[in-house]
């Protein structure tokens, strides 16, 4: 085994800062603020057309930027997707979710806001951070750290007030811009709790801001559109009695608990929304809004209902498909308000991050520049498909691995006995509402994508030893 330490050089660090530091010289860097959503899906917003919820600020940097029609998390769990979005790295490569050792020091070392500052960016972060972390490491990571917590939603002031963790979350990075000097760019990474169920509470699964109590009160909510019982009693067994079942009926089995929950999950949505305004705001007052890059993003998608399920962790679209905004104050405006149907992915964050900061982008990264997308540009090589798992060891949450493709999706339950297999054709079902895994007409294409999952996650396993060049 090839000790870590002998990768870590501290001139390579130097040599990325002295050389975006002269080229800074010549061209402003641009500020970076990024939003992370807990457990949001990609239609809850206004802009991707749902018919009721309230987002008008993040419709707004939609219009004004990049929405992507095709991003999904590679993991849907907060624990490892956090950890993907941090490392740029496969849950497969970090090792990282709930119930493991925290992040190699090596793999924090390299995080996107450990690059940016040792590159001379101001870095913040405020939230959940949610990723187990080595302390000299998180040091190393950021200028600002204010991690904020959902048990309680409300924190109890000094002056005995209560305030929302999501106005928390305004606050502190009120604070933090308040305090930017004009020399120097930052990074500020805003990680909300919300929209995460209150788990330890069932009859108030979802505690809103005050601020939104009056939206969607005469709102009556949509059932789930994949709602028929059918479709739940289609699942295998495994699935059936899974986490995803045991949650529904925490929030979703009764028509009362659903239309009460529903509305109570988007107005934590428009909290959040309220919240980015806020901050935007702040940006402007500060004079910053012209030369920060904002990017939204969900950690992870989720089921409302559809499927007889609740909660993520799955393989199916509702699990993997998160919102994924860039709003780019600098693009032309025939730029603006595009929506790429591209593949992109969440372990494509921290390889973005660098690259708008002007940041050569580590070769271990697993992930993609986005940048030339945002510009309107498709590299010709741009991915097909892509590797996604799940391997959180518990219980109730069946462990898989799969390749979504444009077409095909291919997963496999890898504990079961035997290991089930799921394909699915999105052309000729495109709700996944079939499984052609035994089909012989897809028999070809089952073991093509057999194939090219194995290949996917023995790239992610091979990468595994250490192989980063950089200092400690």
């Amino acid at each position: 085994m090839i000790r870590r330490r002998e990768f870590l050089k501290q001139s390579v660090a130097c040599a990325l800062a002295s050389s975006f530091l002269a080229q800074a010289a010549e061209t402003p860097r641009p500020n970076i603020l990024f939003f992370l959503i807990d457990d949001q899906r990609n239609d809850t917003l206004g802009c991707a057309g749902h018919p009721l919820i309230k987002t008008p600020c993040v419709d707004e940097l939609a219009g004004q930027g990049v929405r992507f029609l095709n991003a999904f998390v590679t993991t849907s769990i907060c624990a490892a997707s956090r950890a993907t979005i941090l490392t740029g790295l496969y849950e497969t490569t970090h090792g990282y979710t709930f119930g493991t050792p925290p992040i190699r020091e090596d793999h924090g070392r390299m995080t996107y806001p450990a690059v940016l500052r040792r590159a001379g960016y101001r870095t913040g972060f405020i939230g959940k951070f949610g990723v187990g972390m080595p302390g000299p490491v998180r040091k190393e990571m950021f200028d600002y750290f204010q991690p904020i917590g959902r048990t309680p939603y409300l924190h109890q002031q000094p002056d005995g007030t209560l305030r929302h963790e999501t106005d928390l979350a305004g606050d502190r990075a009120v604070e933090f811009l308040g305090k930017q000097a004009k020399d120097q760019p930052f990074c500020l990474s805003i990680s909300f709790n919300a929209v995460h169920a209150e788990d330890n509470d069932k009859a108030n699964q979802y505690p809103y801001p005050e601020g939104v109590a009056d939206q969607y009160t005469n709102d009556t909510m949509p059932p789930p559109r994949l709602g028929d019982p059918a479709i739940f009693a289609a699942q295998p067994k495994f699935l059936r009695e899974s986490m995803n079942r045991k949650r529904w009926f925490w929030r979703w089995d009764t028509p009362e608990k659903y239309q009460r929950n529903m509305r109570n999950y988007f107005r934590m949505i428009s909290g959040v929304d309220r919240v980015i305004a806020r901050i935007r705001q702040s940006l402007a007052d500060q004079g910053l809004a012209d030369n920060t890059v904002i990017v939204y993003m969900g950690d992870n998608g989720y089921y409302m209902g559809d499927r007889g399920f609740a909660g993520k962790w799955s393989h199916y679209e509702e699990s993997l498909r998160v919102p994924l905004i860039v709003h780019d104050p600098r693009l032309p405006a025939a730029a603006r308000g595009r929506t790429p149907a591209a593949l992109a992915l969440n372990v494509d964050v921290p390889a973005t991050l660098l690259a708008l900061a002007g940041l050569p982008v580590p070769d271990h990264y697993q992930g993609r520049d986005l940048s030339p997308l945002v510009r309107g540009e498709t590299p010709a090589d741009w991915r097909e498909d892509f590797f996604c798992e799940h391997r959180m060891k518990h219980p109730d949450i069946p462990k898989w691995e799969g390749v979504r493709g444009q077409r095909y999706i291919y997963a496999r339950y890898i504990e079961q006995q035997p290991v089930y297999e799921f394909l699915h054709d999105l052309v000729a079902d495109p709700d996944e509402l079939r499984n052609f895994a035994a089909d012989p007409g897809y028999g070809d294409i089952l073991n093509r994508q057999r194939h090219r999952c194995d290949e996917l996650r023995d790239r992610c396993r091979a990468a595994r030893e250490p192989q980063i060049p950089l200092s400690q």
